[in-house]
């Protein structure tokens, strides 16, 4: 336990302070230069400092308590492994959160390897405590391009280990794959994606006839978008600009660029802040729902003058590009809620006329020969778990499902999935949300014979047809919790 101190006196010895997991002062040598073994003696990873793993071993107990559908699956699963033989090979942000995931698919028979999909998102002590439990990691919190690519190939690329299921958040390890080793394709037995960006690529290769396996798209799945995407990110886009840049939101101007179920979620909390929010939308069925919750739907270039703060929340390229950004007000903050850092043309800023500044962790000055300067978060990467938290239920929701497609798609008898991309069963999304209800003390109502022959249901549902959309308009009266 940490002594007491006093504020009089002499002050506190640098070394209390190198006692934490988030200390600056480790030395800048690269992980991929150390030779680092855990207690038991395997060395099959590389992080950034194995002796932070008793912080990380905290950090993943304290997400145990709010993932209980994980922890339910783990109860469950101590008579059966039904993922006995499974081999993933993961490539997703490296949390506390996402250890809870790995040490549950453990738990179900799997055996993984993993990386991560974000340079920025990694949690040192989380992934020393992970290499420590003996899983074959390899990620820190600040790779350069090369290093994120190097990871992923050390994950995929090793001797007499050959996975057969693929974790997915972004599809780099995906297109990792097909582009250095299509050969294992051989023996993968499906693909499970999370994100939007990834899903597309799917799609891509399935309508170009080269999607070699079948492929569960998550992302869209009613678990994962309505939850993970819209609640997720109306809790997390303030944490993330508040951490970064103390912003006040009252009455600050905000664009939106985006209405889907992330852009919705960051509209709601924003407004509920007192901002203005304006909107921009390519989709006229999402402009509309703009419209009708009260935002002003815009094009991108009728604000840029005057807003404060811009979010990007497309999935897109190219949605803020150098003319915007040479056009916006002095002070503006930049950021992008979207998985990838395509959507900010960060690479157009990096000219000699232009000055980067370092302010903070993740935080940059750009600024221009006037003087004019704008502020880039996490170098138009994803905000909120490049540069905060995301609140650790609605990811055990997201979780639930990634593993209950892993499951899906590994036991699934051959000929079931083609060579395609499906949506989770109806049924799987109303289990993981059944398993999240007794947080709540929530009671579900349960249908008598007769209502259930009248609506034509059966009473352990699927309860909803595959169209039906669970729509929210994401209005709100007060600022999230």
């Amino acid at each position: 336990m940490r002594k007491s101190f006093s504020l009089q006196g002499s002050p506190r010895p640098t070394s209390w302070f190198s006692a934490s997991y988030t200390d600056s002062s480790d030395d800048e040598t690269s992980p991929r230069d150390k030779q680092q073994k855990n207690s038991k003696g395997n060395g099959d990873f590389c992080i950034k400092n194995i002796k932070q793993a008793d912080f990380g071993r905290r950090e993943i107990e304290i997400a145990e308590q709010e993932m209980p559908a994980l922890m339910a699956l783990r109860k469950r699963a101590q008579g059966e492994k039904p993922l006995a033989g499974a081999k993933v090979v993961g490539c997703t942000h490296i949390t506390a959160q996402t250890a809870v995931l790995m040490e549950t698919l453990s738990a179900l028979g799997a055996q993984c390897r993993w990386a991560a999909c974000n340079i920025y998102s990694t949690q040192n002590e989380v992934a020393a405590a992970l290499a420590e439990g003996g899983f074959s990691v390899f990620a820190w919190k600040g790779e350069s391009e090369d290093d994120f690519w190097w990871c992923i190939d050390r994950c995929v690329n090793v001797e007499g280990w050959q996975p057969n299921m693929i974790l997915d958040d972004g599809g780099d390890l995906t297109h990792w794959i097909y582009k250095k080793y299509p050969n294992m394709f051989k023996k993968i037995k499906g693909i499970v994606e999370e994100s939007v960006t990834g899903v597309h690529r799917l799609y891509q290769l399935s309508k170009a006839g080269k999607l070699c396996v079948p492929a569960m798209n998550v992302n869209d799945s009613v678990t994962k978008q309505k939850f993970d995407n819209l609640y997720c990110c109306r809790e997390s886009i303030l944490d993330g600009l508040k951490r970064t840049t103390d912003v006040m939101f009252g009455g600050k101007q905000v664009v939106v660029c985006g209405y889907g179920e992330v852009g919705k979620g960051c509209c709601a909390a924003l407004k509920a802040m007192g901002s203005i929010v304006y909107v921009t939308e390519i989709d006229p069925i999402c402009a509309l729902q703009a419209c009708m919750d009260g935002f002003r739907l815009v094009k991108l270039n009728e604000v840029i003058r005057q807003v404060d703060i811009v979010i990007t929340c497309t999935g897109n390229k190219n949605v803020v590009v150098r003319e915007y950004l040479d056009r916006m007000k002095n002070g503006c903050i930049v950021c992008n809620m979207g998985h990838s850092n395509t959507e900010i043309d960060v690479a157009s800023l990096r000219t000699p006329e232009l000055t980067w500044e370092r302010v903070r962790s993740q935080v940059d000055h750009v600024i221009w020969p006037d003087g004019k300067r704008i502020v880039l978060l996490a170098e138009g990467r994803l905000l909120n778990l490049s540069c905060s938290t995301v609140p650790t239920f609605v990811l055990s929701i997201t979780a639930t499902t990634q593993a209950l497609a892993l499951i899906e798609l590994y036991n699934a008898p051959e000929g079931r999935y083609k060579q395609d991309v499906y949506l989770l069963p109806k049924k799987m999304d109303e289990y993981v949300a059944s398993l999240h209800l007794p947080t709540f003390d929530a009671h579900l109502t349960e249908l008598s014979d007769e209502q259930a022959k009248y609506l034509g249901l059966n009473k352990n549902g699927p309860f909803k047809p595959n169209y039906y959309r669970y729509e929210n308009t994401s209005k709100t009266t007060s600022a999230p919790a």
